[in-house]
């Protein structure tokens, strides 16, 4: 599954669509608490979480996940925002739980 598939279910909204829609989702992450983030995060994973900041986006990079789902209504702040639009990360949002927007991912990658 690519991150233009995710976008594609109409699932989610797009807050910034990235400079890599054909990029492989290749597992769904959960977690907002960054140090765990940092060091537990999966490589090309969709992250799902309610940290919508810049240090959201600097886990990401260290990681290397694919792309960030915001969650539970959360939003991407205006300095967030500006750095996802500079560096083309792709960061997208739901205003459903956590859980039900990872299950959605889940059984995506299942499918």
């Amino acid at each position: 599954m690519t991150i233009q598939n995710l976008i594609d279910t109409g699932l989610f909204q797009v807050v910034n669509a990235g400079d890599e829609p054909d990029r492989e989702v290749s597992a769904v992450f959960c977690c907002d608490l960054l140090s765990i983030c940092m060091s537990k995060g999966i490589e090309g994973a969709a992250w799902v979480t309610v940290m919508g900041n810049i240090n959201t986006l600097a886990v990401m990079t260290l990681t290397d996940m694919a792309c960030i789902i915001l969650a539970e209504g959360a939003r991407m702040d205006e300095t967030g925002f500006a750095k996802a639009k500079e560096e083309g990360f792709t960061v997208l949002r739901t205003e459903g739980p956590i859980f039900e927007a990872a299950l959605a991912v889940h059984k995506m990658l299942e499918a």
